[in-house]
């Protein structure tokens, strides 16, 4: 009896505490900083192509661990603008080794929100390159307040929602799908 109501108080408390955090809301999902980024991301309506992929790339337990890690999330429509086709191809078992390429490409090693993505802007007299996981680089600036990546193509991606904190890094979600060179 005891033990129950102490397994009870646990879970009140841990409810009150995910309750009190300051989330971000995404795809109609309230982002908890106490989650990790797969937890979080399973929750958005406007990620299941993403998280779809995460899964066929046997990416999860990656996005799962410590890290710290910075994530540049495409949403559903982002992967829309991609060729006709193209998703559906990725996903297949045969093309698991492309999928992880190009997903991994959408995450930098540690934690960069916003302000410290500016800064190395302001440093880098306009222009950051980030390094991502899959070894490629990409290109950060500033168009007016928005925060722009540019990939090893030239093809450009805006950031839509920053700051979307994490217990093992950042999410910043953005419009277009970022591809290595």
């Amino acid at each position: 009896m005891k033990k129950l109501f102490f397994m009870i108080c646990a879970a009140v408390s841990m409810n009150t505490v995910i309750a009190q955090e300051k989330t971000v809301e995404v795809g109609g999902a309230p982002m908890y900083p106490s989650k990790n980024i797969v937890e979080n991301a399973v929750n958005s309506k406007d990620h299941t192509t993403l998280v779809a992929a995460v899964k066929a790339a046997g990416l999860v337990e990656t996005l799962q661990s410590a890290g710290p890690f910075t994530v540049f999330a495409p949403t559903n429509a982002a992967f829309g603008k991609l060729p006709s086709g193209t998703v559906e191809t990725l996903v297949k078992p045969e093309n698991k080794a492309t999928l992880t390429k190009i997903l991994t490409y959408h995450v930098v090693a540690g934690k960069y929100d916003a302000a410290a993505i500016a800064q190395l802007i302001k440093e880098g007299g306009g222009t950051a390159s980030l390094k991502t996981v899959s070894g490629g680089s990409l290109k950060a600036s500033m168009k007016g307040k928005k925060l722009v990546l540019t990939d090893e193509k030239g093809t450009s991606s805006t950031v839509t929602i920053s700051n979307v904190y994490q217990s093992n890094g950042v999410i910043h979600v953005i419009d277009s799908v970022v591809l290595p060179g």
